[in-house]
């Protein structure tokens, strides 16, 4: 996370707008709450979609088929690939 502030969040800091400090804990209080919502509403659209599937168990049946099949594809992709 450090290389990331040090490397991202300098371009958005401008000295003639105020204190850069003031403006680096602006950015990371911002970026903080967005990633918590943000993670917070994958966590409950993961929940939702575990429970729905195993009330549903043939839907569970049918990704797992999609997602082995998806699987296998790319693995015979990549075993027929040729080497650069």
């Amino acid at each position: 996370m450090a290389i990331f502030y040090l490397s991202f969040f300098p371009q958005f800091i401008k000295p003639e707008y105020g204190s850069v400090l003031s403006q680096s804990f602006q950015l990371g209080i911002i970026q903080t709450i967005i990633s918590f919502l943000v993670n917070f509403l994958i966590v409950i659209s993961a929940a939702k979609m575990a429970s729905w599937f195993s009330k549903k168990p043939i839907w569970l049946r049918i990704q797992k088929w999609f997602m082995a099949s998806v699987l296998t594809g790319l693995a015979m992709k990549m075993a027929f690939a040729k080497v650069k």
